[in-house]
C-alpha cells in the first residue's frame, strides 16, 4: 500500500503493486527521542520508508524511527555548490513536503556523513540536541559533538540500537580520478545496514557510486531492499559523484530480487538524472519492475 496522499498522479499500478502491503505511518506520532518506552509502544509488525527529500529519509523499522541524513533548511536557503552541474541554482531546489514536525519527531538519526546536503545548518537547529545520533567515524562524531548533540554514537559493523541491528557499510564518493582530484572534498562516506527478526533486510547504500564496497555489502547481506543515490551528482570535470543508471543497473545485476528505491533526486543543484529518465533507463534495460523512485514525501511499506 501506499499513502494516497503523496501517491503521484503519473504512478503506474505496477509500481503502486510493488509498494507491497502494510500498515504505513500512523498520522499520530508518539513523543520519543529515543525514550524505550515510546519506541516498545510502536508495532514491529510493520516496516515503512519515507522519502522526505534529496537523501533525507525517514525510516521506521523494528518499532523505531530513525531519521537519515536531514536537509532541513527551507527552500532556496543555501547557494549552489561551486563548481558543480547548474551550481547557478540555489538549495534546496525544493520546499520540504511534509510538516518539520513529523519529520524530526524521531527516536535517532543516522548521518552518512557531513556534507551540507546530508546534514545543514537547519538539521543542527531544529533537531532535539539530546537524540542519539548515528557518525560514521570519530570525525564526524567530534564534529556532531560540537554541535550541541550530547549522545553521539559510532556505526560500526555491529550496532544494535532497541532491538534493530545496524551494520555500517563502506562506499566511494566518485571514481578515483574524482577522490584525487578532491580527496579533502568528497572524503569518507558510508552506508548501513538494517536488520531485525520481523522485517526484510535493508540496506542504505549512502553517497557512492558502484564500487567494490557496495558489491561486498549485497554479497555479505543479502538485502531485500536497496536504497541508492541515484541523481547522478556531477562536479564539473569529473564523471557523476553519485549513482547514475549505469550503477542502478550494476545494482540489480548483483541483487536481482531486490527492491531497489532511488533516493538523492531532484533536490540539490548537481543532481543531473530525473525520476523520469532514471524511469526510462530501467525499462529499456528490464529491470523497472525492481525499481521504486518514490516523489518526495511519499510513504513505501518495506
Amino acid at each position: 500500500m501506499v499513502d494516497a496522499t503523496h501517491m503521484p498522479k503519473s504512478m503506474t499500478r505496477r509500481q503502486t503493486i510493488a509498494m507491497g502491503s502494510g500498515a504505513l505511518l500512523g498520522s499520530a506520532l508518539l513523543v520519543a527521542h529515543g525514550s524505550a518506552s515510546a519506541i516498545t509502544e510502536r508495532s514491529t509488525r510493520s516496516a515503512s520508508l519515507t522519502q522526505v527529500r534529496n537523501a533525507t529519509l525517514r525510516i521506521d523499522y523494528g518499532g523505531v524511527r530513525f531519521l537519515v541524513d536531514p536537509l532541513l533548511g527551507d527552500k532556496d536557503a543555501y547557494p549552489g555548490f561551486e563548481g558543480t552541474a547548474n551550481s547557478q541554482r540555489r538549495n534546496p531546489l525544493v520546499p520540504l513536503p511534509i510538516p518539520l514536525a513529523s519529520i524530526v519527531d524521531v527516536d535517532a538519526v543516522v548521518v552518512t556523513h557531513l556534507h551540507p546536503d546530508h546534514w545543514d545548518e537547519a538539521a543542527k537547529a531544529k533537531l532535539n540536541k539530546s537524540l542519539p545520533i548515528f557518525a560514521q567515524n570519530a570525525e564526524d562524531a567530534a564534529q556532531l559533538r560540537s554541535a550541541g548533540f550530547s549522545d553521539v554514537r559510532l556505526l560500526t559493523e555491529n550496532t544494535e540500537f532497541h532491538g534493530v541491528r545496524l551494520n555500517r557499510t563502506g562506499g566511494q564518493h566518485g571514481t578515483d580520478a574524482a577522490l584525487k582530484a578532491l580527496p579533502q572534498i568528497l572524503g569518507p562516506v558510508s552506508g548501513f545496514v538494517m536488520s531485525h527478526p520481523a522485517h526484510k533486510t535493508l540496506y542504505v547504500a549512502g553517497d557512492t557510486i558502484w564500487n567494490a564496497e557496495v558489491k561486498r555489502a549485497i554479497a555479505h547481506h543479502s538485502p531485500d531492499v536497496i536504497v541508492l543515490n541515484a541523481g547522478m551528482a556531477t562536479v564539473i570535470g569529473l564523471d557523476p559523484i553519485i549513482m547514475g543508471p549505469a550503477d542502478v543497473l550494476a545494482v540489480h545485476r548483483a541483487a536481482p530480487n531486490a527492491m531497489l528505491i532511488a533516493s538523492h533526486m531532484e533536490a540539490v543543484n548537481h543532481c543531473i538524472l530525473s525520476r523520469a529518465d532514471l524511469r526510462a533507463f530501467a525499462k529499456r534495460d528490464g529491470y523497472d519492475q525492481h525499481l521504486l523512485i518514490p516523489a518526495d514525501g511519499e510513504t513505501l511499506a518495506i
